[in-house]
């Protein structure tokens, strides 16, 4: 399955460059350490310990944008699995080009955009018609999940086999439980002959009808409906148990509790084909952030105790979750200006997810390559993508990061349209200093690399 992108290669004008002396990253080839990397023709020619001389490419294949890259990270392009561009019927939140572009920044070459639009992503001219935007408009790679009911009502299930001919890369009604299991059954059926995951939002509808944060003590300071940790916990167990009845392969959406994780992990044991992936907020930020930001700390699932958090660091270091992935949620401002109880769920993440592995590294509660596994071939590999690594021969997709750079996080420059972000004004470290796909230079930021640039 290949992206839009790749259709029009024609409008890519690519030069040549030779990275060197870079911090390379690449879980996907199991390489970590200084290396050169030359990229023609928008692909990946070579990886070396040294490339040099570099005269004799200039006197080979011709001239060369030439980087030295010392003290730098050079990564694969970035994977982001769970993201919402709210493109058709939604452009007063997000659009194409606004997050496709924040993606960029983010460091990310590919991405998944959920199926809630409006139209929902639940018939074939709709995915074609969105397929010719992204075309159009996008300067990253956007794979479309198509949804698994009609409308996403969850009372019948939507043309799966048309929209996979289209090129829904999976299926979910993400944002939506689909609380009807014989459905949900069919589904993962369907989904397992046409060959590609179901995504699954794990929730019991009627368990977190009408509540805004977690159940407890939060909850009641501010006077909503909370959500309990159960109304996860049940439909994991339940979406484990159809997937090990029927070997359907079974993604789990922004994991956030302790007692899921830990069936995911005896489910993996167990051998059912089960992969998850959990948000950098649920990872560092606990329930009580809600007191102090309010709406722009309101998403689903909801911010969890403090225990959860830690569980769910655990869950990176050990190997139970396959991803890390934004669930960038963009909303305009005028409505997450609501109440509390009234506001949409959801924060924006494209441009924070990095930094926030990154403090976790530079914390060392995780090692910088399992960081970028998680955010490169973990992802591609959890819905069967060739993206998320530096192998020879591949598209020149990949992010050259300053992991020490220090910086304030200011939602009002952001490229995303939104600014529902709650890692507004904090101190992050490590910062995207280019972003590449298929060998054409996406986003830079400005002067960034003006004294390490050279011709060759």
């Amino acid at each position: 399955m290949t992206s839009s992108i790749d259709g029009r290669r024609e409008r890519l004008s690519t030069s040549d460059f030779l990275f060197s002396n870079a911090l390379l990253v690449d879980p996907g080839t199991g390489t970590f350490g200084s290396r050169d990397l030359l990229v023609r023709d928008g692909r990946i020619v070579e990886s070396a310990p040294s490339l040099a001389p570099y005269p004799q490419w200039k006197r080979e294949e011709g001239p060369l944008e030439i980087y030295d890259l010392t003290g730098y990270c050079l990564f694969p392009g970035l994977v982001d699995i769970h993201i919402h561009l709210r493109v058709p019927g939604q452009e007063h939140k997000e659009t194409l080009v606004t997050g496709t572009r924040a993606a960029a920044a983010g460091g990310f070459t590919s991405v998944l955009t959920m199926p809630n639009t409006s139209p929902c992503l639940d018939r074939a001219s709709v995915i074609r018609d969105l397929n010719k935007r992204i075309a159009s408009e996008a300067v990253v790679r956007v794979y479309p999940v198509g949804a698994v009911t009609r409308e996403q009502k969850g009372r019948s299930l939507a043309p799966l086999e048309a929209l996979r001919r289209e090129g829904a890369i999976a299926f979910s009604d993400d944002g939506r439980p689909v609380m009807n299991a014989c459905l949900a059954r069919q589904a993962m059926q369907k989904a397992l002959e046409i060959g590609c995951p179901t995504i699954s939002h794990c929730e019991d509808d009627h368990l977190a009808r009408g509540g805004a944060v977690q159940e407890g003590e939060v909850a009641e300071k501010l006077g909503v409906k909370g959500i309990p940790s159960a109304a996860e916990d049940v439909m994991t167990a339940r979406d484990l148990a159809l997937a090990w009845d029927t070997g359907a392969h079974l993604h789990l959406a922004h994991v956030s509790t302790a007692k899921s994780l830990e069936m995911i992990r005896k489910a993996k044991d167990r051998g059912i084909r089960v992969t998850a992936e959990v948000t950098p907020h649920h990872l560092v930020l606990d329930e009580k952030v809600v007191l102090e930001l309010g709406s722009n700390a309101k998403m689903n699932p909801p911010l969890r105790p403090e225990e959860d958090l830690l569980a769910l660091q655990e869950g990176l270091r050990d190997g139970t979750v396959d991803a890390v992935a934004s669930d960038h949620a963009p909303h305009h401002p005028d409505e997450k200006a609501s109440s509390l109880a009234e506001a949409p769920f959801g924060v924006i993440g494209l441009e924070t997810t990095l930094p926030v592995m990154l403090s976790l590294v530079h914390q060392e509660r995780i090692g910088l390559e399992r960081a970028i596994e998680l955010l490169t071939v973990g992802p591609a590999r959890a819905m069967g993508l060739d993206a998320g690594t530096l192998q020879v021969g591949r598209p020149a997709d990949l992010v050259i990061v300053d992991p020490d750079r220090t910086f304030r996080v200011d939602a009002g420059s952001f490229r995303s349209k939104a600014r529902n972000c709650p890692f507004d004004g904090w101190s992050m470290r490590g910062r995207t200093l280019l972003t590449m796909v298929g060998g054409k230079v996406v986003h830079e930021e400005k002067d960034s690399l003006k004294d390490r640039f050279s011709k060759g």
